[in-house]
């Protein structure tokens, strides 16, 4: 019998999924991502990746990109990088944001170049791939891997909850609590 003990991890994980308040500024998301700021901000003023931490409220204001937020801007780089329209990619990213972290680790886009399948199974990848349509997949759970890489190397900040916007129902920063009480007062 072995009595040695169990050697444990060196570092922990740094999955989001267990600090949701922490995030990633646009330079860092980008670089993580692999696209450029002008994308980034691109995408966010329409809608097709919006930062889930904090969004841009003004001049000065930084937004916070999460993990699963910076691995979905990865996704959707690769999905252009392999030709499709970004009204397709639109379509994808919406299945892909009611998934968690560990449910898109499971998942496997393939694509024909114009319409985007979601796989998650094996067999769902064979079927498509022996009816002709995957010319291309994205195994999100490599995706998942570099970004997880990428900003082990990053600096990340916490999102300082001051208090509750009352109307969205969401954490408010100090910046726009400040900004809240001068409207207010004006």
């Amino acid at each position: 019998m072995d009595d040695s003990p169990e050697q444990g991890t060196l570092f922990a994980d740094p999955s989001p999924a267990h600090d949701e308040l922490l995030g990633y500024r646009g330079p860092t998301a980008c670089s993580a991502a692999g696209i450029t700021y002008r994308q980034l901000d691109y995408w966010a003023r329409t809608a097709l990746v919006v930062p889930t931490i904090r969004t841009a409220t003004g001049s000065g204001s930084q937004r916070l990109y999460s993990f699963k937020d910076i691995l979905v801007l990865k996704v959707v780089k690769r999905l252009l990088d392999a030709g499709v329209s970004l009204q397709n990619i639109r379509v994808a990213v919406e299945a892909l944001r009611s998934r968690g972290v560990a449910d898109l680790a499971q998942v496997t886009l393939l694509s024909d170049g114009t319409t985007v399948y979601e796989c998650t199974s094996s067999e769902e990848v064979v079927d498509l791939l022996q009816g002709g349509q995957g010319v291309f997949g994205i195994a999100v759970s490599g995706a998942l891997r570099e970004v997880r890489g990428s900003l082990a190397q990053m600096p990340g900040e916490r999102a300082e909850v001051v208090g509750t916007d009352e109307s969205a129902g969401t954490p408010q920063d100090e910046l726009s609590r400040r900004r809240q009480q001068r409207s207010a007062t004006a």
